[in-house]
């Protein structure tokens, strides 16, 4: 697995841009063509600045309204931001579940709201596109997951991309900071390439593969084949 390349977005502490994660057809994910980060109200003026210099053309934020109204991202008045949380409003989860079972839940209780958030990146326009939640671990490593999945990254290099925290594999509590006063993250529990890799036999297993799950929670096929299109690149690319 070719690592990715942590990013410095001053003070987010979980920003890594994917480009260079293999696929199985012997492509690679295009560098600054997709970014995964934690929560971008951390940014300091000199954070913005190095999302506006990273080209960055949207920002998918997939946390809840009232995250976004009690967090506001800095970019929340940009055309760039879109926000498509995951799960209805009025579901607050059940944190004590085991991180397999959060994650299958999800998928299975909200496939159009995860299929809305995996065709705002298929849609937008030229440049990276961010995907952005609290920690940048859970939300954002199912979205990244099945982005990555679509476009043919192998289950095991998605696995040791999830289980990744910033340019490490330390604790995500360590990484990004987690004090008692943060009401959202009292539990994080870290990252293991198990559980990402559960949750993708899960969608094969019940859905028949990502692509299939995608399309029935109602991505287009023109919407895969853009994605795909945008975010890969093969030898030939480059010649």
């Amino acid at each position: 697995m070719t690592a990715t390349a942590q990013l410095t977005w001053p003070e987010c502490r979980n920003v890594r841009d994917l480009g260079g994660l293999p696929t199985i057809a012997g492509g690679a994910i295009r560098p600054g063509a997709l970014i995964r980060s934690d929560n971008l109200d951390r940014l300091t003026p000199a954070g913005i600045a190095a999302v506006r210099a990273a080209g960055v053309s949207r920002i998918v934020e997939v946390r809840t309204a009232w995250e976004c109204e009690h967090f506001p991202s800095p970019f929340r008045d940009d055309p760039i931001w879109r926000n498509t949380p995951l799960s209805d409003p009025d579901d607050a989860g059940d944190p004590d579940l085991d991180m397999v079972v959060q994650y299958t839940s999800q998928l299975d209780r909200y496939p159009r709201r995860i299929a809305a958030a995996v065709g705002e990146i298929a849609k937008s326009p030229p440049g990276a596109v961010v995907v952005a939640c609290h920690a940048g671990k859970d939300r954002t490593g199912v979205i990244v997951a099945l982005v990555l999945s679509l476009a043919g990254v192998a289950p095991d290099v998605i696995a040791a991309d999830y289980a990744t925290v910033g340019d490490s594999t330390m604790d995500i509590r360590t990484v990004i900071g987690v004090t008692a006063a943060d009401p959202l993250l009292p539990e994080l529990e870290p990252p293991v390439a198990a559980t990402m890799l559960a949750m993708l036999d899960h969608l094969s297993t019940r859905y028949g593969g990502t692509a299939e799950y995608l399309a029935a929670g109602g991505l287009t096929p023109s919407q895969a084949t853009a994605l795909i299109t945008r975010i890969t690149k093969h030898d030939r690319d480059e010649r």
